[in-house]
């Protein structure tokens, strides 16, 4: 009875004994069965076998808990990494977000985000980069070199390849290179340069379908504190936009080529930079209102006061050096002293110094500056007025002979010792250009 019980429980554990009478062979389902070699003992047998049995259970139990409880601390730590993932990604800001995570939906802008975007994509075409190229000879080999000595910026005047920027850009070049927007570059002759008002107009041989002029506007209307926008190429880095707004209105600056003073010039406090200059200044419709040209700065970098050459002069300037090659510009015909100079005399005007008697003052009969038998000197004529205006300094001359035209009769009314004089004098063009 004891060993059917056995039997029993152990065919209900799913094995199967095969009786012989010197041994039992235990078998699994569906496994091949495994031969133990006992005694001829029926319970001591089956004991054995049980005890076997228990350590195979206890062997799959273990293997089962160890796999469970690795695929536990899988799970732990796949959890632990995500939620810290997710903490860290909760920190970053929706700001930041746009530099880690592509978004295939378009970027939210306000509306005068998109204003900007908009006139920054659609003027960049129209402005170019300008390489000014010098010869230069090697002190060692004696070759002949031709070397980057300076860049700036310019703009697409017309569908003719005509294209402005300052004077002091392309000063001293011995070959110009302009690169479009889409990297294209090509030669550049000059078409002609006005050095008084610092323009130069360039020409490249470029297609037109790659030539975009820039849309122009005026300048007479501007209000201090409406918005603008400077395109060009700072410190070699093109196609540079920045804003600003108009700080103030009819400054005064001096041609860094010829001294002589630019009226009514643009003050901004965008950020103009060595490089900028010669780019468009554009208002709110990107519109040009003015050719960046000059910053005011101890170190050479913007210090958020920048100036602008008027569009509206610019503009009379470029017609004449696009149809002519230089600028017909009045003058008198002399050289006049320092303003300081004539500060230390207790005087206010501009004291002549030469007037050469080929020229419209020497003809019309001006004194100069001279000296006596004895070495004094004898002052010359000084200038109090012209046509009526009242000439102070040499500012104020250049500005009343910009309101003239060559051939133009004007008075002119000088202090000749102690007594004034009013002497017409025909204006002249320089003789370079005439």
């Amino acid at each position: 009875m004891a060993g059917a019980a056995s039997s029993s429980s152990l065919v209900s554990t799913g094995f199967l004994l095969n009786h012989n009478k010197n041994c039992r062979y235990p078998q699994f389902p569906k496994k091949k069965a495994t031969t133990l070699t006992l005694s001829s003992s029926k319970s001591h047998n089956t004991k054995i076998f049980l005890h076997n049995h228990k350590q195979h259970i206890l062997a799959i139990n273990t293997i089962t808990s160890a796999t469970k409880l690795l695929r536990d601390s899988f799970l732990v730590v796949c959890t632990s990494v995500a939620l810290s993932f997710s903490l860290f990604i909760g920190d970053i800001d929706s700001s930041a977000l746009a530099f880690v995570i592509t978004s295939t939906t378009p970027r939210k802008l306000q509306s005068d985000e998109l204003a900007t975007v908009r006139l920054f994509q659609e003027n960049t075409p129209s402005v170019v980069y300008i390489t000014n190229l010098a010869v230069r000879q090697d002190a060692f080999t004696l070759d002949v070199l031709e070397v980057p000595q300076g860049s700036g910026s310019g703009f697409v005047w017309d569908r003719e390849g005509h294209v402005v920027t300052n004077y002091h850009v392309i000063r001293g070049a011995s070959d110009l290179k302009v690169t479009l927007a889409d990297q294209s570059t090509y030669d550049a002759k000059v078409v002609g340069f006005d050095q008084d008002k610092d323009v130069a107009v360039l020409l490249v041989d470029a297609p037109k379908d790659k030539l975009r002029p820039i849309p122009v506007g005026v300048s007479a209307d501007l209000l201090v504190g409406q918005k603008v926008f400077a395109i060009g190429n700072p410190f070699g880095l093109d196609h540079t936009l920045t804003t600003g707004v108009i700080s103030g209105l009819r400054r005064e600056i001096s041609s860094a080529a010829t001294g002589r003073p630019i009226q009514d010039v643009i003050q901004t406090d965008a950020a103009i930079n060595p490089g900028n200059s010669g780019g468009p200044l554009l208002d709110s419709t990107g519109s040009l209102i003015g050719i960046n040209t000059a910053i005011y700065s101890p170190s050479g970098a913007s210090s958020g006061v920048g100036f602008s050459i008027p569009v509206d002069t610019v503009s009379g300037i470029v017609d004449q050096l696009v149809r002519f090659g230089k600028v017909t510009r009045p003058i008198l015909g002399i050289k006049f002293a320092p303003d300081q100079s004539v500060e230390q005399l207790g005087v206010s005007g501009v004291l002549v110094l030469d007037a050469p008697a080929n020229g419209p003052a020497g003809k019309a009969g001006l004194q100069p500056t001279k000296r006596d038998a004895y070495g004094r000197l004898i002052l010359g004529d000084i200038i109090t007025s012209v046509n009526g205006k009242k000439v102070s300094n040499g500012s104020d001359l250049y500005r009343a002979l910009d309101q003239c035209k060559v051939g133009e009769q004007v008075t002119v009314e000088v202090l000749r010792g102690d007594h004034k004089e009013k002497i017409p004098v025909t204006l002249e063009p320089k003789a370079d250009e005439s």
